[in-house]
């Protein structure tokens, strides 16, 4: 694999690769979830959520006619904000699929609106340099052979005497050929909802059919990286997680799919979660839900642009970089370090509850400082800290580099990035 298909390796793997311990890319993308259930406005799982009746769900793709989609503004959005690929489901657990696909007449093609949408997006996507992957759930609440007891969210799933798995894993089959086939070349498979069952092969025709891919956790084996939702704890971690991590979550808190309630996670939250992902080396999907028209909602599009705002003043401390393994001793707030020739970039990803901040142990004095949120430069001293003591004497004996004056209250929405030139 090229450098520019990397989510997040391990030190073993790139090395393995020739490749530094620690450089990454591609490390921002963005997740879209939309389907029928869109015309509900509730939930992308209506279905089970709300208990919706089934022959009134499937009925949903005769109305379903998506005059707004714009392709090409998704794909602009996500790369104004400082993204490099998209995920889209081209088909959830309701079983709608969201490609002209030949297995099934449940699908976008069969709807008022009959266009591809997933041919429109990956196009979209390839005029402009996105990188384009694909979402694919292993429960099927449509399809009479999809039921799985070994797996979860089979509330909805046809039960009968005569369901096959072994059928269903053909139509899987099939489908994945049409999807790795005919839409360009697919950067990540995203499986979701793990059957519980190992079968080798139908990862292996993925990788013959996309030599270049990534595959995440969550199939029928243990694919290439793991797949993380919502928050991700990093408890105890110290420089780096120790596989492939892809980190996802939602601009929403109630809902993947188009809610016409919905709660909004405030930008101070996305932004803390995502610079903790990717300071620790991982890849982060910031997902949006487009309406039955095939809108972007107002909040949702807010939401991403001032994300956008934030991570391209400091994607370049976390995109290509390694992760400094130095001992700067206990810090009084969560940090993560990263690192780019002779600058150490340290990421406060919680906050800090003060303008200054002392580091015990440094390797030598800075050539500069600078707080990364706005380019501007801090003051620093080496000196003594009155608030830590001996705890013989009571006595300041440890001298410590003192970083002060960062304006942490003009900065609240947004984890504190310090740069640090050796």
């Amino acid at each position: 694999m090229d450098e520019q298909k990397f989510v997040s390796y391990n030190d073993e793997k790139l090395a393995a690769n020739g490749k530094e311990p620690g450089m990454t890319d591609h490390k921002f993308g963005m997740f879209i979830h939309w389907g029928i259930y869109a015309v509900l406005g509730l939930h992308e799982q209506v279905l089970a959520r709300y208990n919706y009746d089934k022959h009134a769900y499937e009925q949903l793709m005769d109305c379903f006619n998506p005059t707004s989609y714009n392709p090409e503004d998704w794909v602009l959005l996500a790369k104004h904000a400082g993204m490099k690929y998209i995920c889209f489901t081209a088909k959830h657990h309701n079983g709608f699929c969201m490609w002209d696909t030949k297995y099934t007449d449940y699908k976008i093609t069969n709807t008022p609106y009959q266009k591809d949408v997933l041919k429109e997006l990956q196009l979209a996507c390839r005029k402009h340099g996105m990188l384009f992957s694909i979402y694919y759930s292993n429960p099927d609440w449509h399809h009479a052979d999809a039921y799985n007891p070994k797996s979860s969210h089979q509330w909805c799933a046809v039960k009968n005497p005569n369901t096959d798995f072994k059928r269903y894993k053909e139509y899987i089959k099939a489908q994945l050929t049409e999807l790795l086939t005919n839409y360009g070349e697919i950067y990540t498979l995203f499986w979701d909802i793990p059957p519980q069952m190992q079968d080798e092969s139908i990862n292996a025709l993925a990788r013959k059919l996309q030599p270049d891919i990534l595959i995440n956790d969550r199939g029928f084996d243990t694919g290439d990286f793991s797949t993380s939702e919502r928050d991700y704890d990093t408890a105890g971690f110290s420089g780096r997680f120790h596989e492939m991590t892809e980190a996802c979550n939602a601009v929403g808190e109630q809902s993947w799919g188009y809610r016409k309630t919905e709660d909004y996670h405030s930008i101070r939250y996305l932004t803390h979660s995502i610079d903790k992902i990717m300071a620790f080396g991982g890849s982060y999907l910031l997902n949006i839900g487009p309406d039955a028209e095939g809108k972007i909602p107002e909040k949702a599009r807010q939401s991403i642009e001032n994300v956008g705002n934030w991570y391209n003043r400091v994607k370049h401390t976390l995109e290509f970089c390694q992760a400094d393994t130095f001992d700067y001793g206990n810090m009084k707030y969560s940090c993560a370090r990263t690192k780019k020739d002779n600058k150490t970039y340290f990421h406060f990803y919680d906050g800090m509850n003060a303008s200054g901040v002392a580091i015990k142990q440094f390797p030598n004095i800075p050539q500069a400082v600078v707080f990364v949120n706005t380019g501007k430069s801090l003051p620093f001293c080496v000196e003594y800290m009155p608030e830590f003591l001996n705890p013989d004497d009571e006595k300041t004996k440890q001298m410590y580099l003192h970083i002060f004056d960062i304006p942490v209250d003009d900065y609240e929405k947004e984890p504190i990035i310090i740069e640090v030139t050796w």
